[in-house]
């Protein structure tokens, strides 16, 4: 018999479960509705990096939120009861092929962004960074997942964001203008 939780992380292809807050409780819900209805939920962003080289991904154009759009590394929900360390680790391979990182926890941020479509995220998200290398760390893309990626200097990914800010997701923005210091610690 299944356990109820591998049950509410993937009820069927386009329906996942997700912890969101519903009057002050948390609770699984579609991830599509709670990003219909700007609902309060948690979320995971990963930020690898090699000294001040970020290695950023563009969404894949069949996502339904901000497709095609530039976004830091790995960004993801996880599903209910999951650790965000656990699930960092688990979206890092499931959309870049990436194994052996382990991403080291800076801190929770809570933002509110319009994504477009009639789209809200409000997340509450756990952000990681890990440390690599360009010449080593190996890619496999998820097609699903991920359109293309890129490895960029953070000071120039920020100028770019700066000049063109209609190609990066709203978080990206958002991590870049205030929270940049919490990526770049220990870098």
């Amino acid at each position: 018999m299944a356990s109820s939780t591998s049950t509410l992380q993937q009820a069927s292809p386009t329906r996942t479960m997700i912890p969101a807050w519903v009057k002050g409780v948390l609770m699984p819900m579609d991830k599509l509705e709670v990003h219909q209805k700007g609902i309060r939920h948690k979320a995971v962003s990963v930020f690898v990096m090699d000294g001040t080289s970020v290695l950023i991904q563009r969404r894949a154009l069949s996502k339904y939120h901000t497709p095609g759009l530039w976004a830091n590394t790995c960004c993801t929900h996880p599903y209910w009861d999951e650790d965000a360390a656990i699930c960092a680790v688990r979206r890092l391979e499931d959309e870049l092929g990436i194994t052996g990182l382990q991403p080291e926890f800076r801190d929770q941020i809570e933002y509110r962004a319009d994504v477009g479509d009639g789209m809200i995220e409000h997340e509450v998200v756990d952000l990681f960074v890990a440390s690599s290398t360009v010449k080593t760390i190996r890619l496999d893309p998820n097609p699903e997942e991920v359109a293309d990626t890129r490895w960029v200097d953070i000071y120039d990914l920020a100028k770019e964001v700066a000049q063109n800010p209609e190609t990066f997701t709203p978080w990206l923005r958002i991590y870049l203008a205030d929270h940049l210091d919490l990526v770049l610690t220990n870098c």
